[in-house]
């Protein structure tokens, strides 16, 4: 089954690590689709008011994953270096390889994407 883009990998809760000076972890409700992590308050999962939207295009790898006796927790990397911490419970273990896997399939593409580009546009130049 193909998925559209804005069709949904998985969704749940997450806690964010704020990047202010105190770090709380504050709890959001994620939304995975084919091309992005959507960020959302927590309190607001019936307006869905965007409050941050990572796309893939921005994202170098997810990294750092670490279990305790309580969490998981991740970071997802930028390829501008910016490091966003993650946390889930222990119940909700396939979070950060479930966002890998989004992370691969989307390389993938752009990748089978780039590569089909040049060779198309050679042949249309006669060459």
């Amino acid at each position: 089954m193909k998925m559209s883009v804005g069709e949904i990998i998985r969704e749940g809760e997450l806690e964010k690590r704020s990047d202010n000076l105190l770090q709380f972890w504050k709890k959001k409700t994620c939304v995975l689709t084919k091309d992005s992590l959507n960020i959302y308050a927590a309190t607001d999962t019936q307006k869905r008011s965007k409050s941050k939207e990572i796309k893939f295009q921005s994202i170098k790898k997810v990294d750092c994953v670490e279990r305790t006796g309580k969490f998981i927790y991740f970071t997802i990397v930028t390829n501008d270096d910016k490091e966003i911490d993650f946390r889930c419970s222990v119940d909700q273990t396939c979070w950060n390889a479930v966002i890998t896997m989004a992370l691969i399939d989307y390389q993938n593409r752009k990748a089978l994407l780039d590569f089909k580009t040049p060779s198309s546009s050679l042949a249309s130049s006669g060459m």
